[in-house]
């Protein structure tokens, strides 16, 4: 590392990113020759040009927002994690204590890892519509600050109890279906509550490939079940759900609510869904 460029969102999670602020800078004297820290609400207005390592301080969607820095460059992403979820630091093996992870980013070992385009937008964990993007958008940010991870946990609960499919029309390969659903996922990464359980059989991060997974059912009990199964790693497609890998898909929509690496939004048109393999360098 030799001009860093640090993007902070002190607002994610428990507000961590404040606390290793410090340790941070302290790193960074000792082992690069220049550095700024930016706050997020930034980073559209620098020019990153003269920067060969880029460090994202937050959670997923702070990793998502210096995606377009670094997607197909020759700049390094180096990831602090310091938000409620932090999944693809858990996939990468990045742990949340900012001493250990300050080891990893000076032993400098890298990894080239795919990145979802979704309609031309950039995603390096996941994209969500029903369910999912339920428990990611409608979690009230002062719950997440004082519960962390767990609050993911106590709102999938209530979440499941009201399940509300929605028609789509599904393209990849060489299918072609509609399906009533009330959560689809699409994943780079398909781990949750960090590593506990994946939604995707074998995923992995530089395999070309995207995790497709379908709920299929509106009954809380059914939806147990499945649970179940995917904790248990029996992920097979039923009448409940599905699970299918794919470089690229479609998903017709109107106008629906989701989520791109943990950041909601409302989407007018179909989404069309590719992988650019091996465009972002991170350190792990």
């Amino acid at each position: 590392m030799k001009n860093v460029l640090v993007v902070s969102n002190y607002r994610a999670g428990r507000k961590t990113a404040v606390l290793n602020k410090k340790t941070l800078r302290k790193f960074l004297y000792k082992n690069s020759e220049d550095f700024i820290i930016l706050d997020i609400c930034d980073v559209d207005n620098i020019d990153t040009s003269d920067f060969d390592t880029i460090i994202a301080m937050g959670g997923d969607g702070t990793i998502n927002k210096v995606l377009p820095l670094v997607i197909n460059t020759d700049k390094t992403l180096g990831i602090i994690p310091c938000g409620t979820a932090n999944l693809l630091a858990a996939k990468l093996g990045i742990p949340t204590n900012i001493k250990r992870a300050l080891k990893i980013l000076e032993k400098g070992n890298t990894q080239k890892i795919d990145v979802i385009s979704i309609n031309n937008t950039p995603c390096i964990l996941r994209f969500g519509l029903g369910y999912d993007s339920d428990i990611i958008g409608k979690t009230p940010q002062s719950i997440k600050n004082k519960f962390g991870y767990f609050s993911y946990f106590i709102a999938g609960i209530l979440f499941a109890l009201r399940l509300i499919p929605q028609e789509y029309h599904i393209a990849y390969d060489d299918k072609e279906f509609d399906v009533k659903a009330s959560c689809i996922i699409v994943a780079n990464a398909a781990n949750m509550y960090q590593n506990l359980v994946s939604v995707g059989n074998r995923c992995k991060l530089d395999d070309g490939l995207m995790d497709v997974f379908i709920l299929k059912t509106k009954n809380p009990i059914v939806f147990f079940i499945e649970f179940l199964n995917i904790l248990f790693k029996h992920r097979v497609d039923s009448s409940r759900a599905m699970y299918f890998k794919t470089s690229k898909l479609r998903i017709d929509n109107k106008w629906t609510m989701g989520h791109i690496d943990g950041e909601k939004k409302k989407f007018k048109d179909n989404f069309e869904f590719s992988v650019i393999e091996k465009s972002v360098n991170v350190l792990n």
